[in-house]
């Protein structure tokens, strides 16, 4: 059962195939997501072989999260535990070293690595600054831009962007947003992302007596930050849709 969980979570069949559809129908850039979990090395090759193959240069590389059974995460055998294993996977293929030195006439590849930032810090990292050192050591391995983890107070991305350029992290930033849409996301947000939700935001989104209205709070609160975040210069915007 345990295997069947990692399959139906971790797994999701299609990522490749759904990113060249978008790719070669609507002529859009994707940026698939490559996890750690529930992956092997060899199966983390293949992928990223089909990806190249299909001309979809861009990844984001995160560890990601434990699945259900775990109490925390659990790398698959023969995979990687840690998100800088995994990015200097990918450079290594980037230099054209492959798992089996024995296959010739490899070619590089050319992907351009993100990797993931926290301005209110990963939920599992002691504090701020170490999380901070983690984070230079993913973009020292090579890593090209960072997507940070969703906020709702645009002082903590500010804070966040000041802390990273003091400690040598120069890459670009690239903030990510989440409209809230529903009252019970006051609960499930904090609880599964471990981000804080402004008070004067909570308090709003409490007075609803329906979700549109709280669709409509969250979606203006959006807003005000995308505007304010591009007045202070980001490259550009990530919004996180949630399916």
């Amino acid at each position: 059962m345990e295997f069947l969980e990692k399959i139906s979570i971790r797994k999701r069949p299609g990522t490749v195939g759904i990113c060249s559809a978008i790719t070669n129908k609507y002529q859009i850039d994707t940026v698939p997501h490559i996890i750690c979990g529930g992956f092997t090395v060899e199966e983390t090759e293949n992928a990223l072989i089909d990806l190249s193959f299909l001309g979809i240069d861009n990844l984001l590389v995160i560890r990601g999260d434990a699945i259900k059974t775990e109490s925390s995460f659990t790398p698959e055998q023969k995979g990687h535990t840690y998100a800088l294993d995994l990015l200097k996977q990918v450079n290594d293929m980037n230099n054209g070293k492959y798992l089996y030195d024995e296959v010739e006439d490899v070619q590089p590849t050319d992907f351009c690595v993100g990797v993931a930032g926290y301005p209110e810090k990963h939920f599992e990292a002691a504090n701020l600054q170490s999380d901070l050192m983690y984070l230079k050591e993913k973009v020292d391995a090579g890593a090209k831009y960072i997507v940070t983890q969703m906020f709702f107070d645009n002082q903590k991305f500010y804070d966040f962007v000041k802390a990273c350029r003091e400690v040598g992290i120069n890459v670009p930033i690239i903030p990510g947003l989440k409209p809230i849409t529903t009252k019970q996301q006051l609960v499930n947000l904090p609880k599964i992302f471990h981000i804080d939700i402004p008070e004067d935001l909570a308090c709003e989104i409490r007075k609803c007596e329906k979700d549109s209205q709280v669709r409509q709070i969250g979606v203006e609160w959006a807003i005000q930050q995308s505007k304010d975040l591009i007045k202070f210069g980001v490259p550009c915007l990530h919004y996180y849709t949630m399916s």
